[in-house]
């Protein structure tokens, strides 16, 4: 079974509880509503959930069981590892500075050892 990358499910959970609570304050606010709903309905879809509170709850639960896991010695997945800007980025998605992907010195795109 595929799971969702760990950073991926914490930014979907921080979003959908942040517009939660600009939800609870502003109950007819269509526009906080779609996005509530909208974040609420990604989280479901990464968590393999039909109700976006499940999803919420799945999501918890699945951040703790792998921080759990990251503690006790497990390995950490290798598409989850740190680069030295501190974001999880996979080794073929690597970018430049100028946030281009790498480039050899003829200009095309620099082979990696996952796309060779």
């Amino acid at each position: 079974m595929l799971l969702p990358a760990r950073t991926e499910v914490a930014r979907y959970l921080q979003r959908y509880r942040a517009w939660e609570r600009l939800m609870l304050a502003a109950p007819d606010n269509l526009v906080v509503r779609g996005n509530f709903e909208n974040t609420g309905y990604t989280l479901c879809v990464l968590m393999g959930e039909r109700c976006a509170r499940e999803a919420a709850d799945a999501a918890e639960r699945f951040l703790r069981t792998h921080e759990r896991r990251t503690h006790t010695g497990s390995a950490v997945a290798p598409h989850e590892r740190r680069t030295h800007t501190g974001s999880a980025v996979a080794p073929h998605e690597r970018r430049t500075r100028t946030g281009s992907p790498a480039r050899t010195a003829s200009g095309s795109p620099a082979r990696t050892a996952s796309s060779a």
